[in-house]
């Protein structure tokens, strides 16, 4: 099983994400079209975008440097960006919750599919995260 695992060293945190707490969402258009639409339901909320990691070009830009010719993904992206007022609310409840910031939408194209998608959050306050980010990409969909 694949385990990506992160460690929030300078808090003192640690934290472990299992790929199968990914949502995920299958898209009916192109990778272009998919990007545009999770852009346009971002900004649309008047939530800025703060970083688009370009993990699809970075990943098969060092297979080789690490010994690997495995093609992941066609191409995929991660949207970053919070939300002032649900941000707010989730570290009033809980000050830690700034490990789940900032929140990422991922567009990515593999084996000629499209999907969407992001993490799955913790019972409790994240769930109003988790809620902001399936509205979002819901409405990209649409």
């Amino acid at each position: 099983m694949l385990k990506v695992f992160a460690t929030i060293t300078a808090l003192g945190i640690g934290t472990s994400v299992a790929a199968e707490d990914a949502i995920t969402y299958p898209f009916s258009g192109s990778f272009d079209d998919a990007t545009f639409a999770v852009e346009s339901a971002i900004t649309g909320r008047g939530l800025v975008i703060d970083y688009v990691s370009h993990v699809g070009e970075m990943l098969e830009r060092t297979g080789e440097d690490v010994g690997s010719d495995v093609t992941l993904f066609k191409e995929a992206d991660v949207f970053l960006f919070c939300s002032a007022t649900v941000s707010r609310s989730v570290m009033e409840a809980d000050p830690m919750n700034l490990v789940h910031c900032p929140y990422g939408i991922f567009v990515a194209e593999r084996d000629g599919e499209v999907m969407l998608g992001h993490r799955q959050y913790p019972e409790g306050p994240m769930q109003e995260v988790q809620t902001l980010l399936s509205d979002i990409v819901n409405e990209a969909m649409e």
